[in-house]
């Protein structure tokens, strides 16, 4: 799986919009990347799922950061035969109030993947709650970067962040 074929199921998937549009970070932007829009799309989220996979290690397990990640780390779990826990951005409260769902034990390696990293705070926030409830975290796959710093934020985290597709490739051949 190339870059170009990544860029080209985004696009297809009509996932990269032009305009004006405000970011969750309170910023704005000249484009928007919906997610929604290219995990909802099965051509483009198998294209995504067999990338991530490529990048895996046999033993991997992997972590979906809720809600944008989820669709990603179950089609990546099925392409890779990997298992996957969800990490959520605050505990329920109900049931079991856990922070991180599914089977985790202590000590197990998990590459955390992420839809979009902007500022790089809740790829970081997800990370930190894998740590604490035992898991070894020290790599990040991302769907794209939008090359605003995020990849900082994330580094300084003690993590190895690797995208699939930056912003700059993205918008390369802007249409």
């Amino acid at each position: 799986m190339t870059n170009q074929d990544l860029i080209d199921a985004l696009r297809a998937a009509d996932a990269v919009q032009f305009g004006e549009f405000e970011l969750s970070h309170g910023g704005t932007s000249e484009y928007y990347v919906d997610k929604y829009l290219f995990e909802t799309d099965p051509d483009c989220l198998e294209a995504i799922a067999e990338a991530f996979a490529e990048r895996l290690e046999p033993d991997d397990t992997l972590g979906g950061v809720a809600l944008g990640a989820v669709p990603l780390a179950a089609a990546t779990s099925v392409a890779a035969g990997a298992p996957y826990v969800i990490v959520r951005k605050q505990r329920k409260e109900y049931g079991t109030s856990n922070l991180v769902e599914g089977r985790l034990e202590e000590g197990e390696e998990v590459v955390v993947l992420e839809d979009i990293v902007t500022t790089g705070t809740s790829l970081v926030e997800a990370v930190e709650a894998l740590r604490e409830a035992g898991a070894t975290v020290e790599r990040a796959l991302v769907v794209v970067d939008r090359q605003e710093g995020g990849r900082e934020t994330v580094e300084d985290a003690g993590l190895e962040m690797e995208a699939l597709v930056t912003a700059e490739e993205l918008l390369a051949e802007r249409e």
